[in-house]
């Protein structure tokens, strides 16, 4: 018993072995390294154009805000040349937005789109509740819509994850705050859909069943399913 399982691992040894020899080497190449006044923490995903080039969004840096600053959109190409587009929180009191969690997502027009966690031209500086905008590959910046435009943020705050383009156009997303349960503890987050001029619908509002059995706070996008409707991700049920 003992030689077939020391012949078992030997066997292994060698397979593990002969796959080593065979896989090809993997090089890791750092393209580009951020220093704060081109964008600090990039955490979303990147995207890219149809000009080929790679897009992106830091959460902080840029130089705008003060501080740390409220955050960056940037380009770049396959060979590591980095250009920052857009340094959020340009405008007085951040109603551009600050503060892009989420990466960005290509649109049907060639233009970008993303969100915004805070800023907007609802509250103070990075106070606000965040943004839909879109910007196009030459850095031209347009915000959709500004968050916590209704009494109570009954049509939501703080979205925190990326865009979906749907097949009528239009753009879905979520936030993790606000909608019309629980205004008087900021609301448990929404789901909405938004029109590529800025038109925005809150769908649904999370703690709409006893307990919040249909969950709330949802922190990521979503997903639109084969059948036309959006699929979205676990998230606290209670």
């Amino acid at each position: 018993m003992r030689k077939n399982w020391r012949e078992k691992i030997l066997i292994m040894t060698l397979l593990c072995a002969a796959t080593a020899v065979v896989s090809p080497a993997q090089t890791f190449t750092t393209l580009a390294t951020f220093d704060q006044t081109d964008g600090e923490l990039p955490e979303g995903s990147l995207v890219q154009g149809m000009d080929g080039n790679l897009y992106g969004t830091t959460v902080d840096g840029g130089g705008n805000g003060g501080g740390g600053g409220g955050g960056t959109v940037f380009r770049i190409t396959p060979a590591g040349e980095l250009t920052t587009l857009y340094s959020f929180c340009r405008l007085l009191n951040c109603a551009d937005g600050a503060f892009p969690y989420a990466g960005l997502i290509l649109g049907t027009d060639g233009n970008l789109y993303g969100t915004t966690f805070g800023g907007g031209a609802n509250g103070v500086g990075f106070g606000g509740d965040g943004t839909v905008f879109t910007i196009s590959p030459g850095g031209e910046l347009k915000t959709l819509y500004s968050f916590c435009s209704q009494t109570n943020c009954t049509d939501g705050s703080f979205p925190q994850d990326s865009l979906v383009q749907a097949a009528n156009g239009d753009f879905y997303g979520t936030t993790r705050d606000g909608g019309v349960n629980g205004a008087g503890s900021g609301g448990y987050g929404t789901v909405f859909e938004i029109t590529p001029s800025g038109t925005l619908a809150t769908l649904y509002s999370f703690c709409s069943q006893a307990n919040c059995a249909d969950g709330r706070y949802p922190h990521a996008g979503l997903v639109q399913a084969t059948n036309g409707g959006f699929m979205g991700p676990p998230m606290r049920a209670n």
